[in-house]
């Protein structure tokens, strides 16, 4: 089993460089209107006021899992949404392809893993994904109470699916919220995403 997540993982692991699409750190964050889980449609720009952090996810990619299993993803979505931030996970997987959930089946999978997002925003057709240059799962981005991007990369600095790395690996969103709040420059703004491809649909 081991054997067969580590060639998993060695075959859909990618370094991401930057995307023509990505959106400019500085920038006022890409607006979109999508539905999400539970069935609503969330205008990104209502959320104005508020930081708000996307964060693309792969249920079934191997560092996705390795982030939930040890408890790292849900720990970091609980600091920021005890904070008042509103956390967003997007799934750009379509029908077919892995990945994909409806809504229903994104919000019980939160349950049993006890991930505390705000709500999952559903982009079957990755019309978010290009949107915001998305190109791995996990691929984070933070945006300010003000509407502006403020970090897009990686959930932290080690590129591993192990979970030994964690304790030495320095959590980008943690960095990022912490600078905000201290009315202090983001330290890292623009990191390499790593993790599983994105496989948009055509």
């Amino acid at each position: 089993m081991i054997k067969k997540l580590i060639a998993t993982a060695a075959l859909t692991t990618i370094l991401a460089l930057p995307a023509t699409a990505s959106p400019d750190i500085g920038r006022e964050a890409p607006n979109f209107t999508a539905r999400t889980a539970d069935g609503k449609m969330l205008d990104l720009k209502s959320l104005r006021g508020k930081i708000v952090v996307l964060e693309w996810t792969n249920h079934d990619c191997p560092y996705v899992k390795m982030h939930y299993g040890a408890n790292n993803m849900q720990s970091t979505q609980k600091a920021a949404t005890g904070q008042g931030v509103v956390w967003l996970q997007v799934i750009s997987s379509p029908q077919g392809k892995q990945g994909f959930l409806e809504g229903p089946a994104a919000i019980k999978k939160n349950e049993e893993r006890n991930a505390v997002p705000t709500n999952v925003v559903l982009d079957p057709d990755g019309k978010v994904g290009s949107l915001y240059g998305a190109q791995t799962t996990p691929h984070m981005y933070v945006i300010d109470a003000k509407g502006t991007l403020v970090y897009k990369g990686g959930i932290d600095s080690i590129p591993s699916y192990r979970a030994d790395s964690l304790p030495k690996a320095v959590n980008y969103v943690r960095e990022t919220l912490a600078a905000i709040a201290a009315n202090k420059p983001v330290p890292n703004p623009s990191t390499r995403a790593y993790g599983c491809t994105i496989h948009y649909g055509s």
